[in-house]
C-alpha cells in the first residue's frame, strides 16, 4: 500500500493504479468504468493494459436532502439490480414508497445516460473474461456492490475492483463481493473522495463519450 497521497487529478490516479495492475498479467482483461468520475481513471488503465474500455451504468440512490449519503444503488440491465444499505435506510427513516420513488427516478437517469453515452454502441463482451471495475474512489461501496452484482449475471471469469482510495472497512467488505480488490490507499480518516484529489472537477458527458470512443473495441 502507498502512504496517504493527494492525487493531482483522476489521470494521475489512473496511472498509479495502472502500475499495480500491469504486474498482474491478467488474461484478456476488459476495463469497465463507473461513470462519470471513474472513466478518466479507467482510460489510463485500459491504455496500459491494451484492453477495451466500457462502462457499467450504475446510479447511487441518495437520501433526500443528503444526496451524498447512499441508501443504495441500482445497476442498469434488462432487470435492474438494486443494492440497499439497510443501516442507512433505517437511520434515515425512509419509507418503502419513498425508496421506490427515488429508485424510479434513478432508473430514468440511467436510461438518459445510456442514450447520451452509448447510443447504439454494442457492449463489450465480458463472458469468460477478467473484468476490472474502476472508479475514482469508494465511500460506502453501494455503487460498486451493485456493479459487481449486475456483472455476475454476465458470467465473467473474474471480477477485479480497482480504485485509488477507499475506507478500510469498505475495502474489507468488498473483498467478499469481488474476486480481487486493488486499492492504493485506505486512510482511516476518510471524509469524502474529493479530499484526496487536488482537482476533482466533475467529468463531463463529452469527456465520457470521447474516452469511450478512444478505447472502443472488444479486445479480441
Amino acid at each position: 500500500m502507498m502512504s496517504t497521497h493527494i492525487f493531482a487529478d483522476r489521470i494521475e490516479a489512473g496511472r498509479l493504479l495502472a502500475r499495480e495492475l500491469v504486474t498482474k498479467n491478467y488474461d484478456h482483461p476488459v476495463v469497465l468504468a463507473l461513470p462519470r468520475g471513474g472513466v478518466p481513471v479507467a482510460a489510463e488503465i485500459a491504455g496500459a493494459l491494451s484492453a477495451p474500455l466500457d462502462i457499467v451504468l450504475v446510479r447511487k440512490i441518495g437520501v433526500p436532502r443528503q444526496p451524498e449519503l447512499a441508501l443504495g444503488a441500482v445497476v442498469d440491465g434488462e432487470h435492474p439490480e438494486v443494492v440497499v444499505n439497510e443501516d442507512v435506510l433505517q437511520s434515515a427513516r425512509i419509507t418503502e414508497d419513498e425508496f421506490e420513488q427515488i429508485e424510479a427516478d434513478e432508473i430514468r437517469e440511467l436510461e438518459r445516460r445510456r442514450r447520451t453515452w452509448l447510443a447504439d454502441r454494442e457492449r463489450t463482451p465480458v463472458e469468460g473474461r477478467t473484468v476490472i471495475i474502476v472508479d475514482d474512489g469508494i465511500a460506502t461501496g453501494a455503487t460498486a456492490r451493485a456493479a459487481i452484482k449486475g456483472l455476475r449475471q454476465r458470467n465473467p471469469k473474474k471480477i477485479v475492483l480497482a480504485v485509488p482510495v477507499a475506507p478500510p472497512d469498505t475495502v474489507t467488505d468488498l473483498r467478499d463481493e469481488a474476486d480481487e480488490v486493488i486499492c492504493l490507499q485506505t486512510p482511516g480518516r476518510f471524509g469524502a473522495i474529493g479530499f484526496f484529489y487536488h482537482d476533482f472537477t466533475q467529468t463531463s458527458d463529452d469527456e465520457v463519450v470521447a474516452l469511450l470512443a478512444q478505447y472502443e473495441g472488444d479486445g479480441t
